[in-house]
């Protein structure tokens, strides 16, 4: 175990370790009987804690509060020998958002007038379930991405109605939630099924962060990229065809007044 930071220079004592990081006595000792905590310096008939333990405390806090039960925990520090960083650093990684934007906050008032006639509680409901808006109690919403609420209103200013610009919103959700399935199994596939196959070995975690980290960009940048050619294409097919009526024999206004 490492010596304690000098921020940090006394050992500790489980009553001051218990203090210091708000958890009782009795849950440091339950840690310890599972295997979650490692065991103090004995000296004398005194047990003394570190840096370490507050960091591993700590850590178990963090991941608790995200959802994580303590044998998952466990599992997640022996595979990743221990280290305290290393496990950090992966489920930070996976807890990391994928949205750039910081939200915004709005409220009803502002959505109704935003929204005209069609703002009431059918269309907020359909914006929540699409997660345009996320309900923050009271009349108060966030709005996850202001970028897509610049478009909604530009939409408007051309007439586009607000029912008929969420549908669309709805619908390419359904295409995202696909496309992020095929990126998520892809990690699976090539990284994490083969790690956890060969009984997640210490050595390769920091290639599991790295192919992590690196397909966050990866996923967004191939996604705009095929979406542009997806976009260039379906606009020459279809709006081509209607130029090409236009300038039919049938509609040619040059033919009619000759």
């Amino acid at each position: 175990m490492t010596q304690p930071t000098r921020e940090d220079p006394s050992p500790l004592t489980i009553d001051e370790l218990a203090r210091r990081t708000g958890m009782t006595v009795r849950n440091i000792r339950a840690h310890q009987s599972r295997g979650l905590l490692p065991p103090p310096e004995v000296r004398g008939r005194t047990g003394y804690y570190g840096a370490d333990h507050v960091a591993r405390i700590e850590l178990i806090k963090e991941l608790q509060a995200d959802g994580f039960n303590l044998e998952a925990i466990r599992r997640l520090l022996e595979s990743a020998g221990g280290s305290t960083d290393q496990v950090l650093r992966f489920t930070r990684a996976v807890a990391t958002s994928f949205e750039e934007e910081q939200p915004e906050v709005t409220d009803l008032t502002e959505l109704r007038e935003r929204w005209g006639d069609e703002g009431g509680p059918d269309l907020l409901q359909r914006a929540i379930e699409v997660g345009l808006i996320r309900p923050l109690g009271g009349d108060r919403f966030e709005e996850r991405s202001p970028r897509l609420s610049r478009a909604a209103q530009e939409l408007a200013a051309l007439g586009v109605a607000p029912r008929r610009t969420v549908d669309v919103a709805a619908k390419i959700r359904r295409h995202a939630d696909g496309i992020a399935a095929e990126f998520v199994e892809l990690f699976l596939d090539e990284f994490w099924r083969p790690f956890d196959e060969a009984g997640q070995p210490a050595e390769r975690w920091p290639e599991v962060f790295d192919a992590l980290e690196r397909l966050r960009p990866l996923a967004v940048e191939s996604l705009v990229a095929i979406f542009q050619i997806a976009m260039t294409e379906r606009v020459e097919q279809e709006l081509g065809e209607q130029i090409a009526r236009l300038t039919s024999d049938d509609g040619d206004p040059g033919r009619d007044a000759a």
